[in-house]
């Protein structure tokens, strides 16, 4: 083992840990502090189109565990469910119950349901979903479902309507797919975040590369269910 010399003579000793770790705090309190409200997107200058690294890297293992139908709630297999607190989305890692107003929500024909930080993990996940889960293929997806921006309910997302080019930054502070019920309320969104709208079948490799840029080579367009 390497001992580190003595500091000499007048040599100002580097912080303590517990020094170090009593500074990050105050200045985490006071950047709460400056923050104030927060809206249930934030807003960025311009285009919020990301060129930064999207979650992690392949060599990252994500341990996302389905979670399963419970026949005593009353709810039909494919009904859109609330998310678990601890439920982790199998793309970034990230817990969605923590972004409520950006969630999204995968329901395989067994029952199992995988949920998303926001739509552009769902996107993501749907155009290689046998290598965020094992096993799985997406001809067994009975239902995908998406936040509405508006109103915070759930909504088809094959019939949603997205934005893609806005400032508003999704749960990983970078762009992301806002989606909505309807156009005009999509519409609404535009004339003040700004950017333009996409339908689901529209959402393709190129303009998601553009917001994930390790985008991987083996993504798969997802296809409208029958």
């Amino acid at each position: 083992m390497r001992l580190l010399p003595h500091p000499a003579p007048g040599h100002t000793r580097p912080p303590t840990r517990r020094a170090a770790l009593a500074a990050l705090l105050v200045l985490g309190t006071g950047a709460i502090a400056a923050g104030g409200t927060a809206w249930p997107w934030r807003r960025g200058s311009g285009n919020a189109s990301s060129t930064a690294p999207f979650g992690p890297g392949d060599d990252v293992c994500i341990v996302a565990p389905p979670t399963p139908h419970n026949p005593a709630s009353g709810q039909p297999l494919a009904a859109a469910r609330e998310v678990p607190q601890d439920a982790r989305c199998p793309v970034c890692g990230m817990y969605p119950a923590r972004a409520r107003a950006w969630a999204a929500q995968v329901i395989f024909a067994d029952g199992d349901a995988y949920f998303f930080d926001s739509p552009l993990s769902l996107m993501l996940y749907l155009g290689n979903v046998a290598h965020y889960t094992r096993g799985r293929v997406p001809e067994a997806i009975v239902a995908r479902y998406v936040s509405d921006a508006d109103t915070g309910a759930w909504v088809d997302a094959q019939q949603a309507v997205y934005v893609t080019g806005s400032s508003a930054l999704g749960p990983m502070r970078a762009g992301n797919l806002p989606a909505f019920a309807g156009a005009a309320a999509a519409q609404r969104f535009v004339q003040v975040q700004g950017g333009s709208l996409r339908a689901f079948s529209a959402i393709d490799a190129p303009l998601l590369r553009g917001l994930a840029p390790h985008l991987r080579a083996d993504h798969h367009p997802h296809r409208e269910a029958p």
